[in-house]
């Protein structure tokens, strides 16, 4: 063999082995429970954020119902001899408020999800769902915890015996956050687009706790103001909580197919809109 013939082997590329081809390196799999650990990662920023600014935030958060409880218990017990259901005043107004704050504190939260958490949107891991159900899981672990506080604090301290039905007052807080949740993710679209919005609402919902039938019950009215308030879901929500409390009650207007339909319609069209136009909230 000569020199060149050599120098010509040696630069030749090597023979592919025989056999089947080398399979394809798979590609990365994509972290599991991703949207499960960022929600929890909001959960906790915002607890922090929320609670832990200052001294005692959760004692805040549980005097402040019960505080205003303690007042609505004070002034209508000086008016009347008793409630119109049971003979405690405190455990009356309770088990109206405390349905209507966790539908109030859930509205308001989810509303401002997106300009709370504006400067982690930006992230690809983090989404508006993340978000919304970030600050939503938060709110009613928070006013179920405040709720089950006060009233076992209620019904201890005054002494109270009742036949609890449990059923019906858990519906009727999972039913207020369901509806605080689908009007609040309206809100939040609009209150981003139409900045005016936010003030018209907080207006036209000032007097919302008083045609809610939290200082009162639905049958305490005549009837063209309860053909009235029939219309407004959380009548129904107050009723139902209370039927659980006072056995002998039967809020027979109650109609919880109603609820769960204005629930269902306002979060579907709330996260219609916002998954169309979110990217476009957040350049403004």
């Amino acid at each position: 063999m000569t020199d060149s013939s050599a120098s010509m082997a040696q630069t030749l590329p090597p023979s592919p082995p025989s056999g089947p081809p080398p399979a394809l390196l798979k590609a990365r799999p994509q972290r599991r429970f991703q949207n499960l650990r960022t929600i929890t990662a909001l959960v906790l920023r915002e607890m922090a954020s929320t609670y832990g600014r200052s001294p005692g935030g959760y004692i805040w958060a549980i005097l402040e119902p019960l505080g205003m409880i303690l007042v609505l218990s004070l002034a209508f017990g000086l008016m009347f001899r008793t409630p119109s259901l049971g003979t405690d005043f405190v455990l009356f107004y309770a088990t109206g408020f405390l349905p209507y704050r966790m539908y109030t504190d859930c509205q308001q939260v989810t509303s401002n999800a997106l300009r709370y958490s504006r400067g982690l949107l930006v992230y690809p891991a983090v989404s508006y769902m993340d978000a919304l159900l970030a600050r939503l899981i938060l709110s009613v672990m928070t006013q179920l915890l405040v709720s089950f506080l006060i009233l076992s604090g209620v019904i201890w301290f005054h002494e109270i015996r009742l036949l609890l039905d449990v059923v019906p007052v858990l519906t009727a807080f999972a039913l207020a956050a369901f509806l605080g949740f689908g009007i609040g993710t309206l809100n939040c679209l609009l209150f981003e687009l139409y900045p005016v919005w936010k003030s018209v609402w907080g207006m036209v919902t000032r007097p919302l706790m008083i045609v809610s039938a939290v200082i009162y019950i639905y049958e305490d009215l005549p009837e063209f103001a309860r053909n009235f308030l029939w219309f407004n879901p959380l009548a129904h929500l107050t009723g139902l909580s209370r039927t659980g409390f006072f056995s002998y009650y039967q809020a027979t207007y109650v109609s919880i197919p109603y609820v769960l339909a204005i629930a269902l319609g306002t979060t579907f069209f709330g996260l219609l809109l916002l998954r169309r136009y979110h990217r476009r909230l957040m350049t403004l």
